[in-house]
Formats: structure tokens, C-alpha cells, sequence
């Protein structure tokens, strides 16, 4: 096994010429020949005499890793990484990132983890014959390998480009990057390459940064389907690396087979406990199986480690559509996953493509992380519950890491089964207490639903004040629930101090100001309530919207109500242009004002359709967002909306309680002589 102290590798060579891709010459370690072009940007690896300041997010990307291919087709094809390549252009992120030089692997680099011997193996790859190949076709296939001339050239890039992308964060260039790579590397082992991967590209990354900077402990989070045996092994006794894998086991027996992926597999010497390996019983786990481990395992460990640079072995082979990984994960859910990984190292993270064989899911789930890692917030889950035995997985892992991480409670995590029947959820009980206090306070009653689906998940959540039905002017209000302010005991146990917890509900001061002006209300809590998956709305997920369009037919509709101003705060604003999308007609009519209050890391949405409705919206709508909101970086996106206002404050709950009077006074103007707002933002 190649030694884990990165003070024993031998000095790496500084060669300039070796650093250029497309200034390549043909050489006899497999490199095709390439024509000369114009000079490109150097390495990170070079001292630069510049650095662009302009981009904090970068990528690796290089169509020549195409080249390795398979004559007869293989899942592990080239257009993995030019459909990712493309959805990031087509969605304008590759605009918004720094191109970072690529170039291919250094043998002294390779040789921080490789033996000599497989570097000499993959790079005879470049002499094999088409014969060569139908020979040798029975001994690679036992290996989970296909080889082509161009395999060396292209497997040298990919590990010479998560090398390039590690480095340009680890100096601080960018602060996280992106690895756009093929072939992948993660089975690749000291001395084999095996399963689709002939280089480690993240274990060869991680010891050259640790060499070349002052960064020395480094998590490589594996998220791919399948267990990185090759990156467990690298780091096996090597305390500087943490290792964290989630992968299909089976006990032992999915890809790559053996007891090595178990969760007693936690590492030896001095690198015991620095091994954690999450390992599924089964195949079809989802989102919300993996972000239970994520908050029971995988943060408490990491934090307690407190690594200096993240890499993610971004495998999408556990996304929903992938017919090997046979799981569920949606892009939604590798976002959430990138977004607390975000926020270890101080924001240095590398994500680097391993696996994920569905074009359609491996392009989908690569954009939700490029969106993280640009910056924005992920998107709303549905309400999750985690399956029985990813509950179980994770509670018996928590038992084996404990004996070397203080953070984690194994009680923490232990299955509920015994109280499960007699359990009230904290959300059953906040919609008991607001419903008692909007009748107490303004004399409101429950809207009553009869859509089985929609009674499911918002029972209880929607309710109006008596006079909605005769009063001609109406308050639509749609939001999540209040803040939750909880006082924690410890953030790794996240026992909670009730007597200093409470609830914030910025919906107070609205409702009481708009039942002064004799304004009917109409309020819905848009928050989805967990349901059972075998009863769904049809043809949407788009939960929020369809009880917003319920309410107003069949409520709204047969009021008398035609004033109309809709208020979405949070989520709201998506279930509240929901409701204007499909509903253009009879919004247009009735609704005077719009309000949309929404978060740092959200972007307001206007209406598809670039006609009236689009007119009618931008002349008729705020939208209320914090000082330091993208949207004002982004002239298409502000253009689309006819009064954007800043506002200093960043957190959603205390951003509309201090916009309320600029509220207050845009719906007064909309909707009468009162007088209106000054002219200036809301504050």
C-alpha cells in the first residue's frame, strides 16, 4: 500500500512543458499527438504571475478525456461529462466560473499513491492494437475495465485536472471548484486498476495539496453508489485523511464485492476511526435516507474533525434513474448534501465526478450541485421520512464510530419504534397553537378542504377571517411556518432547552394591521405535511401551488372579492406565482398587487409567459429581497420585475418584519386613496 505520511513522496518535478495539455508532443507513455495551439493559462501548479480575482468558482473540464472510448458501447461513455459540460452552459453557470487549466498527472504525482507497476501498465494501454484490445477483452472485463490507446492520455487528464482544480482552492484562486472528469477513479487502488477507474484522481489530489500547500486535513466525502475501495485503502492508516463513504453493500455483495466496505472497516494503526463507512442493506434508498446519515454521521464527524479543504467522489449513480446505482436520490438531494459541505473548511471544496451512468440524471444532479456551489440556496424538499432499514443502517454506525468520535449519540439515533404510535410531531402541534390563536385573536376558522391529497398535507393550515365571503377586499397570505428559536444544550446532540425555545410568527403583524383597515384575510401555510407516497396529487409536485389554486376556485372565486393582494413570504412566493401561472386570466382581473419577500439564496420567479401576464405583473408587483441579493447582479433576472427593494437584513423572518411598513403602505396604495409609499424602499 503506498505510504500515508505525504513527507516521504518524492520531490515532484517542475518540468513547464509537462504542464500544457495542448502544447502536448506525442510520447511514448500514450499521449496522442497533438497539433500545436494557442498558448493556454498555466497550471495552478506553476507559480502564476497573475491570478484572476473575478471568479470564486472554478471548473476542469477538457473534451480530449472523450477520447477514451469503448468499440462496442459502455455505460462509462464519453458523453458523461459533455452532457454535464452542456446543462451547465445552457443554464449559465460555466459563465459564472473560472476555466481552470488542465494538464495530465505527473508519475511523481501518481506515485504518492500508485505502485510503479500499474503506472507502467496503463501507460502500455497506448500500443494496444485492435487486436490487442479482442484479446485482452475476457481479462479487463474481470476487472470492470474497457481499454482504448487513448485510455492513458485521457485517464492522465482526469487525475491531472482534480489535481489542478484541488490546487486552485488550496491557494485560495477560487474557493471551490468543480471537476468535470473522466475516467473515473475511486476503485483505483495502490497497485490496480479495477472498475471502470485506472487512477485514483481524488487520492493522488489529496496528496499532492497536502505536499505543495499548508493544507493538511482533508475529508473526501464518497457519495457514489458503489465504495471507493481504492480511496479507503490510500488513506487506510493515515490519520490526515478522512474518509466517508455511502454506498449500496448488501453485505458485501454489490460492486466492489467483500468485507471492505463494512461499517467495521474504520481503518488501522494510526488511521483507525478515520475510516466511516456508511453501507445501505439495499437498494431504492433516497433523499431522505441520505440526508438522515448526513445529519447523524456524516456532520457530526466532520465537524469534529474540522477539515481543511472538502472533496466530494461526486458519483450520480445513486440518483433516481440510474439502472445500476437502483436509488432514488434527486438533484434536490445531492444539493442539500453540497450545501452542508459548503459550509465545512471554510467553504473550500473540490467536487470531483466519479460515477453516475443516466445522462438525463448525471447532467440534472451535476447542475443542483453547480447551483450550490455558485451560491444559491438548495431547493425545498418535500417532507421526508427516512426507510426502516437506512434508520437502522445508520443507528448501528453510529454504535461502531462512537468508540472514536465524541460527537456522536448512537441514542441520538436509534429507531423510534416504541414511541412512534403515541408521538405527536413538532408541526402537528405549531398548527394547534396557531390555529387556537387566530380564532382567539381575529376570530378566524379553518377553510375547510375536500381534496383527499390536499387534506393529507395541509389540514388545518389554511384559515379566514368571518367577513371573507361578503368583504370586497381580500388578503391572500401564503407562508411557511414561523421560526422555530431553539435553544440547543449542545449543536452535536441538538437536545433542546424548552424553556428557552419558542416560536417567531412574523404573520402577526401583517394580520393584525390588515384586520384594522378592514381587509378580509385569507392565510395558508404552505408547508407540505408528511404523506403517504401512495397517495399523490396528480401530474405536480408542486404542492404549494396546488392548494393555492384549490382555494381559489373554489373559494375565492365565489366570494365577493374583487380587490385582491396576494402576499407570498419565503416558499409562499412560488406557490403564490403558481397560482398567477395557472390562473392568468382571473388573477389578472381581480388581483391588484402582488408581494413577493424573499430570502438571500432564493431567486424571485415571474410568470412564463412573456405576454400580457408578464405585463400585467411587472406593473402590478414588489418584490422585497436583502441588500446583498444576487438579483442585483444579474440585469436579465431584475428586468423581469417591475420594483425590486433592498432591504438590510438577510434573515427571511426579521427581512419582512422590517419591510412591513413599506408593505403595508404598497397594498393601501393598490388598493385605495390611502396614501401610498413614499417612493423610497421599504425599511
Amino acid at each position: 500500500m503506498a505510504s500515508s505520511s505525504t513527507s516521504r513522496g518524492p520531490a515532484l518535478e517542475q518540468d513547464s512543458d509537462k504542464m500544457d495539455v495542448d502544447a502536448q508532443e506525442a510520447r511514448a507513455d500514450g499521449a496522442p499527438n497533438v497539433p500545436p495551439s494557442e498558448p493556454r493559462p498555466r497550471a495552478s501548479s506553476m507559480p502564476a504571475t497573475l491570478k484572476e480575482s473575478a471568479y470564486q468558482v472554478g471548473y476542469v473540464y477538457s473534451s480530449k478525456m472523450m477520447a477514451h472510448s469503448c468499440m462496442h458501447g459502455h455505460c462509462e461513455q464519453p458523453e458523461r461529462i459533455s452532457r454535464i459540460f452542456d446543462i451547465l452552459k445552457e443554464n449559465d453557470c460555466i459563465d459564472k466560473m473560472k476555466k481552470l487549466p488542465i494538464r495530465r498527472v505527473l508519475r511523481e504525482e501518481a506515485l504518492l499513491v500508485h505502485s510503479q507497476a500499474l503506472w507502467d501498465k496503463v501507460l502500455a494501454l497506448h500500443s494496444l492494437t485492435e487486436q490487442d484490445i479482442a484479446d485482452s477483452e475476457a481479462y479487463y472485463n474481470d476487472l470492470s475495465l474497457y481499454v482504448h490507446p487513448s485510455t492513458p492520455y485521457a485517464a492522465q487528464l482526469s487525475a491531472g485536472g482534480v489535481i489542478e482544480a484541488s490546487l486552485a482552492v488550496a491557494r485560495g484562486e477560487v474557493k471551490k471548484a468543480f471537476a468535470i472528469v473522466r475516467p473515473p477513479g475511486h476503485h483505483a487502488e495502490p497497485d490496480e486498476h479495477m472498475g471502470f477507474c485506472f487512477f485514483n484522481n481524488v487520492s493522488i489530489a489529496a496528496k499532492v495539496v497536502q505536499l505543495r500547500t499548508s493544507l493538511k486535513r482533508i475529508l473526501i466525502l464518497d457519495w457514489d453508489v458503489h465504495h471507493g475501495n481504492g480511496t479507503q485503502r490510500a488513506f487506510y492508516d493515515d490519520p490526515s485523511v478522512l474518509y466517508i463513504s455511502l454506498h449500496r453493500y448488501e453485505g458485501g455483495n454489490f460492486y466492489p464485492n467483500g468485507p471492505f466496505g463494512s461499517m467495521t472497516s474504520c481503518g488501522e494503526g494510526p488511521g483507525l476511526g478515520y475510516s466511516v463507512n456508511i453501507p445501505w442493506p439495499e437498494k431504492g434508498m433516497g433523499d431522505a435516507d441520505y440526508i438522515l446519515a448526513f445529519q447523524k454521521i456524516v456532520m457530526p464527524i466532520a465537524l469534529e474533525f474540522s477539515p481543511d479543504l472538502v472533496i466530494i467522489s461526486a458519483g450520480f449513480d445513486a440518483a433516481e434513474g440510474d439502472d445500476l446505482g437502483e436509488c432514488h436520490v434527486s438533484p434536490a438531494g445531492y444539493a442539500h448534501m453540497t450545501h452542508m459541505l459548503s459550509s465545512l473548511a471554510g467553504g473550500k471544496l473540490v467536487v470531483a465526478l466519479e460515477g453516475g451512468y443516466c445522462l438525463d440524471a448525471i447532467a440534472a444532479s451535476a447542475l443542483a450541485v453547480t447551483r450550490i456551489v455558485l451560491g444559491e440556496m438548495p431547493p425545498q424538499l418535500p417532507p421526508l421520512t427516512a426507510s426502516e432499514a437506512a434508520t437502522e443502517t445508520i443507528w448501528q454506525v453510529a454504535m461502531e464510530q462512537s468508540k472514536y468520535w465524541k460527537n456522536l449519540d448512537p441514542k441520538a439515533c436509534e429507531p423510534m419504534e416504541e414511541v412512534e404510535q403515541i408521538a405527536i410531531s413538532l408541526p402537528e402541534l405549531l398548527k394547534a397553537h396557531r390555529q387556537e390563536y387566530l380564532f382567539r385573536a381575529h376570530g378566524m376558522l379553518e377553510v375547510p378542504l375536500m381534496s383527499a391529497a390536499l387534506i393529507e398535507r395541509f389540514n388545518a393550515q389554511v384559515a379566514c377571517t368571518p367577513d371573507v365571503m361578503d368583504n370586497e377586499t381580500l388578503i391572500i397570505f401564503a407562508h411557511e411556518f414561523g421560526n422555530l428559536s431553539v435553544e440547543l444544550d449542545s449543536v452535536i446532540t441538538c437536545n433542546v432547552r424548552q424553556e428557552h425555545s419558542y416560536l417567531v410568527d412574523c404573520s402577526k403583524e401583517l394580520l393584525t394591521w390588515a384586520r384594522t383597515q378592514g381587509y378580509a384575510v385569507l392565510d395558508v401555510n404552505v408547508f407540505p405535511k408528511p404523506f403517504p407516497k401512495t397517495r399523490q396529487l396528480k401530474h405536480t409536485d408542486d404542492y404549494g401551488g396546488a392548494v393555492m389554486v384549490y382555494l381559489w376556485d373554489n373559494y375565492v372565486q365565489l366570494t365577493a372579492a374583487r380587490r385582491v393582494v396576494l402576499v407570498g413570504h419565503g416558499p409562499g412566493c412560488a406557490a403564490v406565482m403558481s397560482l398567477i401561472q395557472q390562473r392568468a386570466a382571473s388573477v389578472m382581473k381581480s388581483v391588484k398587487g402582488v408581494v413577493q419577500v424573499v430570502g438571500l439564496h432564493h431567486i424571485p420567479t415571474t410568470p412564463k409567459d412573456a405576454g400580457p401576464l408578464r405585463t400585467w405583473y411587472y406593473e402590478n408587483s414588489i418584490v422585497i429581497v436583502p441588500a446583498r441579493h444576487t438579483i442585483f447582479h444579474d440585469s436579465k433576472a431584475f428586468k423581469k420585475h417591475g420594483n425590486v427593494f433592498r432591504v438590510d437584513e438577510e434573515k427571511p423572518i426579521k427581512l419582512i418584519i422590517k419591510a412591513m411598513p413599506g408593505i403595508q403602505g404598497f397594498i393601501a396604495d393598490r388598493l385605495g386613496p390611502a396614501a401610498g409609499m413614499n417612493g423610497n424602499a421599504p425599511h
